[in-house]
């Protein structure tokens, strides 16, 4: 049996609240020779009477009701799902899929999540972790819809990346060292170091600071969690190298910044999926580009 066509439901259905073919007809915008095709055609698919035509009005049958009160529930879906699509469309509802790393989910990402929330209520934020190379992979796949990246990143044609902000790497190290007011790479690199893996973009622009003035100082640590960096720099054990915006909330008493001489800065871009967005993308990346 062919698929029965909501059309044709909804006609049923609209005869049997209003009463009559002709009352149907008006509230559905028809001409009276619709609805009554559309019924004879629905009569003719299911093999059966589904309305007692009366003068000048109609009453469903035994069957005609049972399938106009599955009609109805059918209608009710079709209708609730279209209004759906709609709100999407409008960028009133729908879910976004941003990825970043800890330390921006956890110091920057709120401040724009709350906005959103404020202003677009309907849109709901899914966060993952990841590291700009799986972040890029997955926008690249349609996995991902936006992602805070460590630059440079390599060109992709499916990804669009821009510059978003830079901060500044500075230097945290125990309170009771006996420290300059900006720390060196010379100066670092004579004490024990706490350092990201070699893996990190953050590794790689500290080990092209030190090796700018000839040093290649090997770490004591290596951890990729910037809490547990802190809290290593807090117990004595050595000094780190962060980007500054990983700092908040405030430095515990034991931990000393300074900043770098010379200075480093840590850039950080935005990327998406190339082309036109969808509203609800378009709002978050909205409230990304406030941060600054």
């Amino acid at each position: 049996m062919r698929e029965l066509n909501l059309d044709r439901l909804r006609t049923l259905v609209t005869i049997a609240e209003q009463g009559s073919f002709v009352a149907a007809a008006r509230a559905l915008h028809l001409a009276p020779p619709t609805v009554s095709l559309h019924i004879n055609e629905l009569e003719k698919q299911l093999g059966v009477e589904l309305l007692l035509r009366k003068r000048k009005k109609a009453e469903p049958t035994g069957v005609g009701a049972a399938l106009i009160a599955r009609a109805q529930r059918l209608l009710n879906q079709s209708d609730a799902m279209l209004q759906d699509i709609q709100l999407h469309a409008q960028g009133k509802i729908g879910r976004v899929r941003v990825s970043a790393a800890t330390p921006v989910i956890t110091y920057l990402l709120p401040m724009a999540l709350r906005r959103l929330s404020e202003k677009h209520a309907g849109i709901e934020v899914e966060l993952a972790v990841l590291n700009s190379r799986e972040a890029m992979d997955r926008l690249a796949k349609g996995l991902l819809d936006i992602a805070a990246v460590a630059l440079p990143q390599s060109q992709m044609a499916e990804v669009q990346v821009r510059p978003w902000r830079k901060d500044p790497v500075v230097a945290l190290v125990p309170a009771h060292w006996d420290s300059p007011e900006k720390a060196t790479a010379a100066w670092l690199a004579a004490r024990p170091l706490i350092l990201n893996d070699d893996s990190t973009q953050l590794a790689r622009i500290i080990n092209e600071w030190f090796a700018a003035g000839g040093l290649r100082p090997q770490a004591k640590i290596r951890v990729n969690y910037n809490d547990s960096a802190k809290s290593l720099v807090g117990a004595g054990y050595g000094a780190t190298l962060l980007s500054y915006e990983t700092l908040q909330p405030q430095i515990d008493e034991r931990i000393r910044i300074l900043f770098l001489d010379p200075p480093l800065w840590r850039p950080m871009g935005i990327a998406h999926r190339t082309g036109p967005q969808e509203i609800a993308v378009q709002h978050v990346l909205d409230e990304l580009n406030r941060i600054r």
